[in-house]
């Protein structure tokens, strides 16, 4: 079984980025473990005239190191005023491409852990990873609730729309996302056809469905007992009315054309409910979407790559990779 370090720099490979360059930059190359990590090639700004409904004053967005471990970073970004897309290419892609969304529970975003250490390990399997940035709903913006959303639907057209750039199969655009990013993740894979914002160019002729989604230990539900209380008072504020906590929680939402779903929860997550995940694919089932469920009994919540070496939730990048092949996201070479 592949330990910590291993995952760490398993996308690692002497590889030399490209000489694109970024239009907001992410916070800083990512060398704390080793100067030789795949590093991001660039970065798209989803939102050509500035996001819409942006608060006045604007975010000012703030990095914050929490680590003290010296061999791995855990940063956690808020303000995000611009949101964007960061990419990691992978030394030899595959034609498949996957939009990332961290979680921080609508607070901030944590970066490392569950953005660019799995865009790396996702990127040694030939997969195009676009770590998404989205923006906070509780941070002043109009219309709190779908700002989110708007960004990875903006973000799953964007990536389409630029597939030939980046060497992407315009069809095998997925989506994975964790904690509250697992919401995020969710929430597109239901509201995909909503229309959250207002057209800005081209590629919002575009779907914005995932071929796939991957909500690993998310945040579903909007109500009590299974809601994340601090989630939900970031996403909708402190009292929402019943309608909104409906319309977002994604398993009272899911369409009959859903994508195919990967599920992943670990049963001793006191953070998260494993009914989240539970709630989440009985709805896929009764609607008749292609629906893979792994529970663990031990992982807690939020470990992401970082902390699994010993334990049996170890083995899920492999199943994932096994899921992608059977949805066809990824294709025999």
């Amino acid at each position: 079984m592949m330990n910590r370090r291993s995952l760490l720099l398993g996308a690692a490979a002497a590889v030399t980025t490209s000489s694109v360059r970024a239009q907001t930059p992410a916070p800083g190359a990512d060398t704390v473990v080793a100067p030789d990590l795949l590093q991001p090639s660039a970065t798209i700004d989803l939102w050509p005239d500035g996001a819409p409904g942006m608060p006045d004053p604007a975010p000012v967005e703030i990095v914050k190191e929490r680590s003290t471990d010296p061999t791995y970073a855990d940063r956690a970004v808020t303000g995000i005023a611009v949101p964007r897309l960061v990419v990691f290419r992978p030394p030899e892609p595959n034609g498949a491409a996957i939009v990332l969304t961290p979680g921080g529970g609508y607070k901030n975003i944590v970066i490392d852990k569950e953005g660019h250490e799995l865009a790396r390990w996702l990127a040694a399997h030939g997969i195009t990873v676009f770590v998404l940035y989205y923006r906070l709903p509780g941070e002043g913006w109009t219309n709190r609730e779908n700002v989110a959303l708007a960004d990875a639907q903006r973000a799953v057209r964007l990536v389409r729309r630029r597939a030939a750039d980046y060497n992407v199969d315009p069809e095998r655009v997925g989506a994975m996302g964790f904690s509250a990013g697992g919401h995020v993740c969710a929430d597109l894979a239901a509201r995909f056809a909503d229309p959250v914002y207002r057209p800005v160019d081209k590629a919002d002729s575009l779907s914005a469905r995932p071929m796939l989604a991957a909500p690993v230990y998310p945040v579903i539900s909007m109500s009590a007992p299974l809601a994340h209380a601090g989630s939900r008072a970031n996403l909708l504020g402190d009292n929402p009315s019943l309608s909104a906590e409906e319309t977002h929680s994604p398993h009272r939402n899911v369409p009959d054309d859903a994508p195919p779903h990967f599920l992943l929860h670990a049963e001793d997550d006191g953070a998260v409910p494993v009914g989240n995940t539970l709630a989440l694919r009985a709805a896929l089932v009764e609607r008749g979407v292609l629906v893979e469920t792994h529970l663990f009994a031990h992982g807690g919540h939020g470990f992401g790559l970082r902390y699994t070496a010993g334990k049996p939730v170890a083995a899920w990048p492999s199943l994932f990779l096994e899921f992608a092949r059977t949805a066809g996201l990824i294709r025999p070479a």
